[in-house]
């Protein structure tokens, strides 16, 4: 295996544990497309149906998913229209 498809190998692993429904990295970016306001959390499993893990409890790394996807969300101006 060369370094670059061991790279891409890590980073999509990484990709698919940020944007798994529930994860940090999904709930920023739907609480930027419901408009809802920048509040990091997220769900062990499924959303609203398993745990949530609120701000106090996550890690710096949720954090980040979760700020990542939320403010990607906002660059991409793709918002909810009521």
């Amino acid at each position: 295996m060369t370094m670059n498809s061991d790279l891409e190998e890590l980073d999509t692993g990484l990709e698919d544990q940020d944007h798994r429904h529930g994860g940090p990295y999904d709930r920023g970016s739907a609480d930027s497309y419901y408009c809802r306001g920048y509040s990091p959390h997220y769900f062990v499993g499924n959303t609203y149906g398993s745990e949530k893990v609120d701000l106090a409890d996550m890690t710096a790394d949720e954090i980040t998913a979760y700020t990542k996807g939320f403010n990607e969300n906002e660059a991409d101006r793709n918002f909810k229209e009521w």
